[in-house]
């Protein structure tokens, strides 16, 4: 003992293990419960939060993997952060659309347009009946495509699509750079095009996402934010941390939107690890759920809401599986899915918005989309060109990959009293 350890209350703030189980089918490895009081931790910062809960642990030589599948936040700590600078309610009153999933589409090819081009794919996209088009997350300053010019260009695209369409419509401007100072400067310039909502990548780091989600909210703009890179360290399951914590950690960081799985998509998505995730993004209180992963009740003690977004090899001919497992407050973008339409760019918008209206009203008649989709699909067809062409291109596209990602979780069957 040295003298330092005799001023310290190490009892007090000292981790402590209180609970140890077998992972389900998994030898020689365990979940480990471990409480943290609340004191070692500085108010509001994910920072602070994130260097003391996976900073040096993940790297002592001991421990072959480690992986960090959720956590209880109690809600005194909660209420010491912002939270969605915008929030689902708030945002769907600034667009005046209700009773249905948003649209969007990511700008395609990505890399390599001028701004003038891009701005013009953006104006059809909105045109043909998206509410959002999207910056891809390295779509930054390049050679080929100054941030300035992509901004006029895009915002010429969607102010001409909004005086035609008499709605609402926006574009992703990713505000991306090098340093604050310039994410700053780009989206004082977006607000002053009058954009409603900005960008980020998750790879500029915790602190730089809420000071942006702080200027998001002092400047009245929905904030969206892209995991890149994510999946270096969510994906695989006996190291790294579990994407719930991600978003538990973004919604109390601040943003409005995050990329959170399709299901149906190409990129990854256990049906049961997705859901977990929606709930943790939407809900105001989270209940325990193993089955989804949840390990935790989790209050959100006011905290707004954050809209989840699919996207990833998406197409309107899933519209029904998207509207069945992901809910009405959900961004669906379509990408290739618009962009590769064989009859355009505005004729692909138009086939993923009658699909979308189809399913949705189908929804609210009662009817069972989940086995009946694909008919009411095909009848909406009959009066729509672009959604005929949409279903029979891509009607046999299907990701069906086993995912890396699942929940450790084994029903146990009980006795009947």
């Amino acid at each position: 003992m040295v003298w330092t350890d005799r001023l310290t209350a190490a009892e007090k703030y000292r981790a402590k293990c209180y609970r140890v189980d077998q992972v389900p089918g998994s030898p020689g490895q365990y979940f480990a419960y471990i409480a943290y009081d609340l004191d070692l931790f500085e108010p509001g910062s994910i920072a602070n939060l994130t260097a003391s809960i996976i900073g040096n642990v993940f790297g002592f030589k001991p421990l072959k993997a480690l992986r960090l599948e959720d956590m209880r936040l109690p809600v005194a700590y909660v209420k010491t952060f912002q939270g969605p600078a915008t929030g689902i309610v708030v945002e769907r009153e600034r667009l005046d659309k209700f009773g249905r999933p948003l649209l969007g589409a990511t700008i395609k090819p990505k890399l390599g347009l001028s701004g003038r081009n891009y701005g013009r794919v953006v104006y059809e996209a909105l045109k043909g009946g998206l509410d959002f088009t999207k910056d891809d997350e390295n779509i930054n300053s390049q050679p080929f495509m100054h941030w300035r010019d992509r901004f006029l260009y895009c915002m010429e695209g969607v102010n001409k699509a909004v005086a035609e369409s008499g709605e609402v419509k926006g574009h992703y401007l990713n505000v991306t750079a090098a340093t604050m100072e310039d994410m700053y400067e780009r989206a004082e310039f977006a607000r002053e095009l009058g954009s409603i909502i900005v960008m980020i990548d998750l790879v500029i780091g915790y602190t730089a996402i809420q000071s942006m989600a702080r200027w998001a909210r002092r400047n009245s703009m929905i904030l969206h934010l892209h995991r890149a890179g994510h999946s270096t360290y969510t994906r695989q399951k006996n190291h790294g941390i579990s994407f719930r914590v991600i978003a538990k950690w973004m919604r109390m960081a601040g943003v409005d939107h995050i990329h959170a799985g399709t299901v149906v998509g190409k990129l990854e998505g256990d049906p049961n690890v997705i859901r977990g995730i929606y709930d943790t993004c939407r809900e105001t209180h989270v209940a325990q759920n193993l089955q989804h992963g949840i390990f935790f009740d989790q209050p959100w003690a006011s905290l707004k809401k954050v809209m989840p977004v699919a996207s990833g090899g998406i197409h309107a001919g899933q519209m029904h599986q998207l509207v069945s497992y992901l809910g009405e407050d959900v961004v669906l973008q379509f990408g290739g899915g618009t962009i590769g339409h064989p009859m355009g760019i505005q004729a692909g918008a138009t086939a993923n918005r009658v699909a979308l209206e189809a399913i949705v009203k189908a929804r609210n008649e009662g009817r069972d989309i989940w086995h009946e989709g694909p008919q009411i699909l095909s009848n909406a067809a009959r009066t729509c060109t672009p959604l005929r062409a949409a279903l029979d291109t891509w009607k046999d596209v299907t990701f069906d990959y086993v995912s890396t990602d699942q929940v450790d979780f084994v029903p146990t069957a009980t006795a009947l009293v």
